[in-house]
Parts: C-alpha cells; sequence; structure tokens
C-alpha cells in the first residue's frame, strides 16, 4: 500500500476527540440550563430524580435539532435514560416504515398538568 492510502489514525483520533470536547460542551450547557428551569421528573413517566440518579435524566430536544437552545427551554424536555431512548426508537421505527417523524407528538405525559389547581387549594 502507499502511504496515500493509509488512514492518518492521530488525525482522526484528534478529530474524533474534538469532536466528543464540543459535543460534552454544548450538552452541558444546555442541561444545566434545562436542569435549572424545570424540576427532576421524567415528561414521560414521572419518575423523580436527585442525588447520583439525576445523572440519568436527560434533557430530549423536542424537535431534534440539538443547536436549537432557547433560553427558555421551549425545545427541551427531561426524560429518562429509557424514556428518551424509547423516543429515538420510536422515531426510527417510524423512519423505517417510510412515515415522517414530524408528525409524531413530543411525549405526551404532562407530570405537572394538576399542579396549578393544587397549589391553589393549600
Amino acid at each position: 500500500m502507499s502511504k496515500h492510502t493509509q488512514p492518518d489514525h492521530e488525525r482522526l483520533d484528534r478529530t474524533v476527540a474534538e469532536a466528543r470536547r464540543q459535543r460534552e460542551l454544548r450538552e452541558s450547557g444546555y442541561r444545566e440550563r434545562a436542569l435549572k428551569l424545570f424540576p427532576w421528573i421524567c415528561g414521560r413517566c414521572g419518575r423523580e430524580f436527585a442525588g447520583i440518579r439525576l445523572r440519568e435524566l436527560t434533557v430530549h430536544h423536542k424537535d431534534h435539532n440539538h443547536d436549537n437552545n432557547p433560553p427558555d427551554g421551549s425545545n427541551w424536555e427531561l426524560l429518562c435514560l429509557y424514556c428518551h431512548d424509547n423516543e429515538h426508537s420510536r422515531l426510527l421505527d417510524e423512519a423505517a416504515r417510510g412515515r415522517e417523524a414530524g408528525g409524531l407528538a413530543a411525549a405526551s405525559h404532562n407530570p405537572f398538568a394538576e399542579l396549578q389547581n393544587l397549589l391553589k387549594k393549600k
């Protein structure tokens, strides 16, 4: 093999490491903001998270665009690892069936739907 056909493993490793670093920076920024904005509860299954288990709560982008991070968090919902995986698997399944993913609703469970009424009763 000639020198030009062999992959530059060192360059590839640097590129992958930089991409991972950039992703982690981006994620840490919006994740920290989402955790300040929203209660630490999965928007789908309603499980509560605290302490060391908080790492199991992830930020899901409703429009699936990880660069769309409005300051009010309107494109985010907190989902546990399992519900987040399920959300993306569901979209992949729909795509495999040839359906438009854009027509699917985001997680529909709203654990705080009656919160306002409950607070008024106190």
